[in-house]
């Protein structure tokens, strides 16, 4: 088999959440143009509609389901919605989750709604997801979890408690997977995204153009899918509980997504 045959997913069906649009969008069409079926899901249904339509004219199959990630029943009924459309789920990508009310706040202020929302919306959501495809993935000889951290995973934030430990968590939760089911063939390794503003002209001002991250700029949504179809690979079979950084070199730089807080002015460069 050559190298860029090992990067073929047919035959394969791919499991998406937050996949409505951005890092979650581009990823799931990323994974159809390898040959993948895709189940997309996410709380917006007009959203994952339209990316099943995306993956549909990329002559794959698709299913849109509505999920909430936080609740374990709604989890439940989308694996097993995936698995009666397509017989099988050898792919599942955690990328569901994002900021929550409350995000920026001391900790004394934050109550404990808040806390909850915001671990279950970043971590919770892909324990449920996990729990409901392993028995099957073990059943079927083998599969592969992709779980999508962040740089605030592995660095603290000013007064950011719920995100910051919750992609803490997914890292080490995920580092649990791949020890426990590699026996059965499964790995489960993590994508880490630096700044990425979905072309959002007010994120992008937000974070000044990444000026500020070594590369010299934010990064583009498209970057993130061959890194989820690497992961979802043969080429990646010996790679399990390992993360991959897509960040410009920010974490190397001690920088943004990691130490910079753009509400701190900064000095101009002298030249």
């Amino acid at each position: 088999m050559s190298v860029l045959d090992k990067l073929r997913l047919d035959g394969k069906v791919a499991l998406v959440t937050g996949a409505g649009r951005g890092l979650g969008r581009a990823m799931a069409l990323d994974l159809a143009e390898a040959g993948a079926d895709v189940v997309v899901a996410s709380r917006t249904q007009s959203q994952v509609d339209e990316t099943a339509d995306l993956v549909r004219a990329r002559s794959r199959r698709s299913l849109a389901v509505r999920v909430d990630i936080t609740d374990s029943h709604s989890v439940n009924a989308l694996i097993e919605a995936g698995q009666a459309a397509f017989g099988q789920i050898d792919i599942l990508v955690n990328n569901a989750g994002g900021a929550t009310k409350g995000m920026f706040r001391p900790l004394d202020t934050i109550p404990d709604t808040h806390w909850h929302m915001g671990v279950d919306t970043n971590l919770s959501g892909a324990v449920y997801c996990c729990r409901a495809v392993l028995p099957s993935m073990v059943e079927q000889g083998g599969g592969k979890i992709i779980n999508i951290t962040s740089g605030f995973g592995v660095r603290a934030a000013k007064n950011n408690y719920m995100y910051t430990a919750a992609k803490a968590g997914l890292i080490n939760f995920t580092r649990a997977l791949a020890m426990n089911y590699a026996e059965h063939n499964i790995q489960a390794n993590l994508i880490l995204p630096g700044i990425f503003p979905h072309d959002d002209p007010e994120l992008i001002n937000f974070w000044r153009g990444g000026k500020f991250i070594p590369v010299g700029r934010v990064g583009q949504d498209a970057e993130l899918g061959p890194a989820c179809v690497f992961l979802a690979s043969d080429m990646s079979n010996y790679m399990n509980g390992q993360m991959l950084a897509l960040e410009g070199g920010g974490l190397a730089g001690g920088q943004a997504p990691c130490g910079f807080a753009p509400v701190v002015p900064l000095e101009e460069d002298s030249a």
